[in-house]
């Protein structure tokens, strides 16, 4: 189970994280069939009744949590669960809904609450029922979802955390920014060109599938092997396999792969605690590593640089991923 504790800060690289729990208060569905992370919501006095579902966000994305603020409509907003913008301290933001993203049918019991992100250069916010607290977790406590969670979720959550009276979700905001927002999305670049990389070798680490095609796609165009894992620590253990390689064949890592691209956020390791390995160990530490996150901000990037990574790129900008790359293995050629 995962522990719940806040009492130090967080440092880079100790596959650890802080998340923010909310909940969604919601109207209790008619049959005895409840999702994993709800519980029912005793009946106060003019309360109505409902059930809260627990949810989670990475304080590395949260600004501030605020009360309700004066909302004003957004022309042409095509999204129910998008209710307009509002003005804090001079910048326009705007304001989504997650029980309506979520299809959740709200039960209003309390004046809702407003979590405040900043996360792949863009502040967003989101209107929830209350905010519990925060937990500060390993990453090797978050599953990945099943099946059925995803399914229920509309591929939505990106991580399960199970504490000891009750399950929370972790979010995936940037799916649902990016899916309202066009230009928050990974675009790939059909004219992108990068010729002379035929055979440099990349491993990518990251839990989105869709990411992990789109990098590869990107890539590949550039000339580039690419080799996929779905987190932290499967990449690990294949560099493990990697460097075992190496030693018996007396030759330097970079033989056999030329450089590393990480996501930051995965369940089991993440990728500064991946970075940070990487570099403590004698061979593996010439790999350069390049951490392709939308936590790649500029309040964050001193944690990239602390774990010792070689570039960060914030996404959505995948084809400058593949200049980086390129650029770091003919820098580390050329020395």
């Amino acid at each position: 189970m995962a522990t719940q504790s806040t009492d130090i800060l967080l440092e880079a690289g100790t596959n650890e994280l802080e998340i923010v729990e909310f909940y969604l208060e919601e109207e209790p569905k008619a049959s005895d069939e409840t999702e994993p992370n709800q519980e029912d919501h005793t009946l106060e006095e003019g309360h109505k009744p409902s059930r809260k579902g627990f949810y989670g966000v990475n304080v590395a994305k949260v600004l501030e949590i605020i009360r309700m603020p004066k909302v004003t409509e957004m022309p042409e907003v095509s999204h129910p669960a998008v209710l307009g913008a509002f003005n804090l301290r001079s910048r326009i933001i705007p304001l989504l809904d997650l029980s309506i993203w979520l299809k959740k049918k709200r039960v209003e019991n309390e004046p809702p609450k407003v979590i405040v992100t900043e996360f792949n250069q863009v502040t967003s916010a989101f209107m929830v029922s209350g905010v519990t607290r925060i937990h500060r977790i390993s990453w090797e406590d978050v599953e990945a979802p099943n099946k059925y969670v995803s399914a229920l979720s509309s591929e939505s959550i990106t991580g399960v955390v199970k504490f000891d009276d009750r399950i929370v979700f972790i979010l995936d905001l940037e799916r649902i920014v990016s899916e309202l927002n066009p230009a928050m999305r990974l675009q790939f670049d059909d004219n992108f060109v990068l010729d002379g990389y035929s055979g440099y070798k990349a491993l990518i680490a990251d839990d989105s599938p869709l990411i992990r095609e789109m990098i590869r796609d990107m890539l590949g165009q550039a000339g580039f092997q690419v080799e996929k894992t779905n987190n932290g620590r499967e990449c690990w253990d294949r560099l493990v396999e990697i460097k075992k390689r190496a030693l018996e064949e007396e030759r330097p890592i970079t033989d056999y792969v030329q450089v590393l691209v990480s996501d930051i956020e995965m369940p089991m390791m993440d990728g500064h605690h991946l970075c940070k390995r990487v570099k403590e160990d004698p061979v593996l530490r010439d790999l350069p590593v390049i951490l392709f996150s939308s936590l790649i901000t500029d309040k964050l990037r001193h944690r990239g640089e602390t774990v010792g990574a070689d570039d960060q790129v914030s996404k959505p900008e995948i084809t400058y991923l593949a200049r980086r790359a390129a650029a770091l293995i003919e820098a580390r050629r050329a020395g």
